[in-house]
């Protein structure tokens, strides 16, 4: 007869392969859904674990409540520091992608990439001015990606196709197309947070403190053109390149865009701002 160990690692193993079987099948959608989808999973996962185990022994319920525990922790938990060590220059992997881009754009100089420094970038908008500074130091690729990109006129003259008013609190933009499934046309690898933890801590959930500046991503190493604009804490996974911070006068201007709300989500799965919010220009300074 199975323990409930067996059991449990059996049901673990079915949900990892339910995972990336709805990976592949998610792997054009924008963050906003990612995000549905993995509180959808937590839950079948709970459920997994439940019926694994139901029945047992008396004592597997004191496991079950550590790691309750251990999960209320970790989404307490701030982002960890940087760990990994970039040295003066890196080189960045920035490939083709798979679908056509959304607005023509130029692959960004890959060799001896600054991993030091920062760099300023005001976003012009409809609804006020959000400018950002960009840490070299966290997300090299992220950083050297997007200041390309603004320097391209990539940004200007599209919209912030979603806001998010509940569980997470953030203004995405960064797609021509305004749908949240369009890119510049290349992908590039994940940098820091997910370079800096653990695979365990990988599964958990780190406060991306409001004025965070992060990448929006479809999956594992998706990174593309979008990003998105943290206005209040909210709790994520670490697998979206923190890149940046906005500054006083930005987050004002997030607040303002905040308290109009969003609208109802739409066929594609947006929740766009009730006023529209169009980023005019991007200017690195």
């Amino acid at each position: 007869m199975s323990t409930n160990k067996e059991r449990r690692e059996e049901a673990f193993s079915a949900l990892e392969k339910e995972l990336k079987k709805r990976n592949r099948v998610e792997k054009a959608r924008p963050l906003g859904v990612v995000v549905a989808t993995v509180v959808i999973l937590v839950a079948v996962a709970g459920g997994i674990y439940w019926a694994a185990t139901s029945g047992g022994d008396d004592h597997d319920n004191t496991a079950a409540s550590a790691d309750t525990t251990t999960t209320e922790q970790q989404k307490n938990q701030d982002l960890p520091a940087v760990k990994a060590d970039y040295g003066d220059s890196v080189t960045c992997d920035y490939t083709k992608a798979d679908q056509p881009d959304s607005k023509q754009a130029d692959l960004p100089q890959s060799d001896n990439v600054p991993a030091k420094g920062t760099v300023n970038v005001t976003l012009h908008t409809n609804q006020g001015d959000i400018p950002v500074t960009m840490d070299r130091s966290k997300s090299p690729c992220t950083v050297n990606a997007i200041e390309a990109l603004a320097k391209q006129g990539f940004y200007n003259d599209t919209v912030c196709h979603r806001l998010t008013t509940e569980g997470i609190f953030v203004l995405q933009c960064g797609d021509p197309s305004g749908t949240g499934k369009g890119g510049p046309g290349f992908t590039f690898k994940d940098e820091y947070p997910s370079n800096s933890v653990s695979d365990n801590d990988k599964e958990g959930t780190f406060n991306y403190k409001r004025g965070t500046l992060a990448m929006a991503n479809s999956g594992e190493d998706t990174n593309g053109s979008q990003f998105f604009l943290v206005y209040k804490d909210s709790p994520l996974p670490p697998k979206y390149n923190v890149f940046g911070s906005i500054s006083d006068d930005g987050l004002k201007t997030l607040d303002g865009i905040a308290d109009k709300g969003a609208k109802p989500q739409d066929e594609s799965g947006n929740t766009a701002p009730n006023e529209e919010v169009r980023i005019t220009s991007a200017a690195v300074s």
